[in-house]
């Protein structure tokens, strides 16, 4: 844990304790008021400005007495908060106010005496857990739930129009109902048809969903472009901070790594390299930073593979706890992974091993949902430098007994030292579809011009000039081969 957050030093009243705590109503501060959806703007999506650095507390529960504030805590980083404190408590969380009243008047203490703006929460609030928090608050305290954060981080994200939209409308979804909690029921009544935000709110979602239903998708364009210039599409998927974007360094042709001189150096940490493009550190396409959510936009690079033209994609990263519906809103960065002929599942082999089986499951799950062949799935168990042998030999048998895994063996890797990426590169060319032919075309000019096509779309095993004919041993993907052999037909004898 780090030395900015520390779990409360004050014991857990007896109510705290209790996994069913009932408060008859949340502790109120002097400093809180009652915060309705009157402050909404009608047509406008609901907003939260924040500066870079703002000081938060991050709030967690769990069922174990050690409650770890570790991941929501780096959450809150990316999105750009300062961790200031945090406040644990074990048990389930309390259906009125999520904390219990012990540990609630604490947390609000805690906010008046160190001066913060935010409240994290680790886990999905209901609507009532978020009024209640929010009215025991301060006055002006944010209270932000994980769903919500990692919203905050996507909106940052957002590179694209697409992506906006899709932002906006999940935003739009989650506020909805909080909308509904905080607005005056007679109101409502009243004001079915028009004119209350709660009707602004509905009509944007519809909108929206419109809006998007309509927008073409670029990257469906792109994959079908680049597919008739004969490049294999490999997908890099994983877990955030797995070593994504640090492989897609490795793969890249016109990308490498530099060692990250910080106190990291030697780590085997996957994500901890400074990124520079051959010649420039300027232009990097995807930063290797230890961050959560880095990349929301998926990023693209030319890589070669077995002598082949291969275009490798670092997709969004998965996160614990992310709910379903926030991930198919985003399901067209995930969509790369359908479309790939090869996907790389990323996984961060020193997890402990529960975290490690948990998130191996649900990374399955997820492929499976965007209709990835197993077969085509290369496992990679990356930081295995972090491991003792007996530790590397027990997460890859876990990844050979899982009943979702490809038959394949996963191969076991070091991403930031880059140990056994032959052996990886050597899976990827396998899945890669391929037909083998020879060529064979009258010499001349046009016979040069189609062994340079060939050279820029297939892999040239050898090009033999006899006589007059010239002889091209190639392989590549079916449909390219056609292509050359289509136009090697159509060649005449000068």
């Amino acid at each position: 844990m780090d030395t900015d957050e520390f779990q409360s030093d004050t014991p857990p009243t007896d109510s705290d304790r209790s996994s069913t705590d009932t408060a008859s109503g949340p502790p109120s501060s002097d400093h809180s008021q009652h915060r309705s959806g009157s402050d909404f703007v009608a047509g406008e999506p609901p907003a939260l400005t924040r500066a870079d650095g703002d000081a938060a507390i991050v709030v967690s529960r769990g069922p174990n007495h050690a409650v770890s504030t570790d991941e929501i805590a780096e959450l809150a980083r990316s999105a750009g908060y300062t961790v200031a404190d945090s406040v644990t408590q074990p048990g389930r969380p309390d259906t009125g106010s999520y904390l219990g009243e012990g540990r609630l008047r604490e947390l609000v203490a805690r906010t008046q005496r160190l001066g913060v703006s935010t409240v994290i929460v680790d886990d999905p609030l209901s609507p009532g857990q978020h009024r209640a928090m929010e009215q025991a608050l301060p006055a002006a305290t944010r209270v932000l739930d994980r769903y919500r954060l990692v919203l905050d981080i996507f909106e940052t994200g957002a590179g694209s129009r697409r992506a906006s939209l899709q932002v906006e409308l999940a935003q739009l979804r989650y506020e909805l109902p909080r909308l509904i909690e905080t607005s005056d029921e007679g109101m409502l009544n009243r004001f079915t048809e028009s004119g209350t935000p709660v009707y602004d709110v509905r009509d944007r979602i519809s909108r929206l969903e419109r809006e998007l239903r309509e927008c073409p998708d670029p990257s469906e364009q792109f994959r079908r472009r680049r597919r008739a210039q004969g490049f294999d599409l490999v997908t890099i998927a994983g877990y955030t901070n797995a070593g994504k974007s640090t492989l897609l360094h490795r793969l890249a042709d016109d990308l490498s790594l530099e060692p990250a001189t910080s106190e990291f150096d030697g780590d085997g940490d996957g994500d901890t390299d400074v990124p520079t493009p051959d010649g420039a550190a300027k232009d990097a396409t995807a930063s290797v930073a230890d961050r959560l959510f880095e990349t929301l936009e998926t990023t693209t690079r030319r890589a070669t593979i077995d002598g082949r033209p291969v275009l490798c994609t670092d997709t969004v990263g998965y996160v614990d706890d992310l709910p379903h519906d926030l991930v198919a809103s985003f399901s067209a960065t995930l969509s790369e992974a359908e479309a790939a002929d090869a996907v790389v599942l990323l996984v961060d082999a020193s997890d402990s091993l529960e975290r490690y089986r948990r998130r191996l499951t649900v990374s399955f799950d997820v492929l499976d949902q965007q209709g990835v062949d197993p077969d085509r799935i290369v496992v990679g168990c990356n930081k295995i430098d972090r491991l003792e042998p007996d530790e590397r030999a027990e997460r890859l048998a876990v990844v050979r007994d899982h009943a979702d895994a490809p038959e394949s063996d996963p191969i076991p890797v070091s991403v930031h030292r880059g140990t056994n990426l032959d052996a990886l590169r050597a899976a990827i060319a396998d899945r890669l579809p391929t037909r083998r032919t020879t060529i064979e075309v009258p010499a001349g000019d046009e016979a040069m011009a189609l062994v340079s096509r060939a050279y820029d779309r297939v892999d040239v095993d050898d090009v033999t000039y006899r006589h007059s004919v010239v002889e091209i041993r190639c392989r590549g993907r079916p449909e390219v081969i056609e292509r050359l052999e289509g136009q090697a037909g159509e060649i005449q004898v000068n």
